[in-house]
Order: structure tokens, then sequence, then C-alpha cells
């Protein structure tokens, strides 16, 4: 994943990602953990949309585990190196076309348009739909393992 990643400067983050790091999906969790620490090196940074953020908030409040809830929020708020987007009306049209262009599932859609949006040159999830997308390079984890 590492040398995937050398090319790149500023990438976006699709949900999964986060989810195999916090969670430590056995599978994922070495992948997922070089993309975190490659961001932190100098020169380097990511992006992400704050759906992002509902995705991975809602299996602690699922669980009714509300404090962590609240500690992943602030850890992930305050990730050095790490841009929260918001969807805004460039994003949503964006979005929309990815709909209509590659058939993305609306979330998808939006975590690709703000990829694009942002200037990442790529967009790392493990999400094969992704691949549909031309306007931006797409790694996902299972290419790496």
């Amino acid at each position: 994943m590492r040398a995937a990643l050398g090319p790149h400067g500023r990438i976006a983050l699709d949900t999964s990602i986060f989810i195999y790091e916090l969670d430590a999906y056995p599978q994922y969790v070495e992948a997922a953990r070089a993309v975190f620490e490659w961001i932190l090196q100098p020169g380097r940074g990511a992006i992400t949309s704050t759906i992002t953020m509902t995705e991975v908030l809602v299996g602690p409040y699922k669980a009714l585990e509300e404090p962590r809830a609240a500690a992943l929020l602030g850890l992930l708020s305050q990730y050095p190196q790490l841009e929260w987007i918001a969807p805004d009306l460039e994003i949503a049209d964006a979005a929309a076309q990815f709909r209509v262009r590659y058939g993305l599932r609306t979330i998808d859609a939006l975590q690709a348009a703000t990829a694009v949006h942002a200037g990442a040159t790529c967009l790392i999830g493990n999400d094969a739909t992704f691949r549909r997308v031309k306007e931006i390079e797409i790694l996902t984890l299972d290419d790496y393992l």
C-alpha cells in the first residue's frame, strides 16, 4: 500500500479505511494503519467528507456507546493533516452527475465528488464500485493484501 501511495501528496479516504483502523479489522488493519501513517509524513495530507464521520459514529451510537462516539469525534476531528470537507452545492451537483454517469449510490457519489472537488489525486477505500469513477485514481485495500 505504501508504494502505491508514493506518487500522491493529497489523498481522499472513504469511510472503510477509518472503520478498519478503529475497529481493528484483522484482514485490513495493517493496510489501513499504513495509510494513516503515510498521511502523517511531511508534505502529505488527506481529505474526507463529513459524511465519513456520520458513518463512523453510527456503530457506537447504535451500540449505545455515547462516550465512544464522543471520543471518536474528538480524535478524528483533530487528526493531523486530515481535512474534513462538508458537501456544498458544487459537490452535490458533481455527486448527482457521478450517480448518473457511474451508477453509484448517493453516499459513494458524494465521497468521490468530494475527493475530486478537493483536488485529491486518489481515493482509497475498499469498494470496487469506485473504480467506475474516471476522474480520480482509485486504490482498494483488497488489491494490496
